[in-house]
């Protein structure tokens, strides 16, 4: 069967969760190097309060998708594509083999620390669930002509879409799809308007501080979920990493190239289901694991490219 191993965003964290990693050599590595790059212990990331920072949910995502995907590969279940969403691009490309593990520590936190400075406060992101495109876009864009920041950031699936913005546009929206009756919202554990306008300058930045850093060519294919195709070139992941954050995301998109491609396995690296579940939207004829949920045997029956 081949595979694709997808790596979730912001959101999806929860405290705790970089304490209970697998017991692996490969891991322990990562741990080690990770306490030692960012000079703290992996308890200082992923605690209750500690979660409230953007900069801490980013290393605590990125961590808990390298330690995974080190100890699925260790265990000889392997990869023909990565996937990530958001920030999950960086645990993604790392698993690719393209971008070093300790250059990933330092780059997320840059990116954590620019899209935090920029947004401390009073900015988030909005998901919106059953209803079309259309509609959502015709929210979006009634506010925007009221002078309103506010921008559609993901499509994720037919009936799932993020908005991103301030918190006044956002509840705006929110009640705009509750009064046509054909949808649901809700706010997203996200301090930040990421995937919009709003970061461009954030973006270019972070692009700066990529070029004093020396990308591989991937080993494992490594997809962009703003360009929803698969990218080879080292500089050209190198520039997908660092304006993901300003760049829509078309997960929806990036999962139906994947069929397209001949996946019929998708495996969701901790913490949580999400991407699982918006997978199965489009990989019927397949399976869709999420680690979490999922015991080692399972995930490696047919799990190899």
């Amino acid at each position: 069967m081949t595979t694709v191993f997808t790596f979730p965003g912001q959101g999806a964290q929860r405290p705790l969760m970089l304490q209970h990693l697998p017991k692996h050599p490969q891991v322990r590595e990562a741990i080690e190097q990770a306490e030692e790059g960012l000079g703290v212990s992996l308890g200082a990331l992923d605690s209750a309060e500690a979660l409230k920072d953007t900069v801490n949910v980013q290393l605590s995502l990125l961590i808990c998708g390298v330690a995974w995907g080190r100890y699925l590969q260790a265990n000889d279940i392997t990869p023909a594509y990565v996937l990530g969403l958001s920030i999950g691009a960086y645990p993604a490309a790392v698993v690719a083999g393209c971008l070093r593990f300790t250059d990933a520590l330092s780059l997320v936190k840059t990116r954590g620390e620019l899209m935090k400075s920029a947004y401390p406060s009073g900015y988030g992101m909005l998901a919106i669930t059953g209803t079309v495109f259309e509609q959502v876009q015709a929210v979006v864009e009634a506010l925007q002509n009221q002078g309103k920041r506010i921008y559609l950031a993901n499509l994720n699936a037919p009936k799932q879409f993020v908005l991103a913005g301030d918190q006044a546009s956002l509840k705006q929206a929110a009640e705009r799809v509750r009064k046509k009756g054909s949808g649901t919202s809700s706010l997203l554990d996200v301090a930040v308007p990421s995937h919009c306008p709003l970061l461009s300058a954030e973006s270019q930045q972070l692009l700066e501080t990529f070029q004093y850093i020396e990308l591989d060519e991937p080993v494992v294919r490594y997809v962009s979920a703003a360009k929803a195709r698969v990218i080879k070139q080292a500089s050209a992941i190198k520039e997908d990493l660092a304006l993901n954050m300003a760049h829509q995301l078309h997960w929806h998109d990036s999962c139906e190239m994947l069929v397209e491609r001949g996946v019929s396995k998708a495996i969701e690296m901790p913490p949580g289901s999400t991407l699982t579940s918006l997978f199965r939207n489009t990989l019927r004829h397949g399976v869709c694991y999420s680690v979490e949920n999922t015991k080692l045997n399972t995930l490696y029956f047919g799990g190899r490219q």
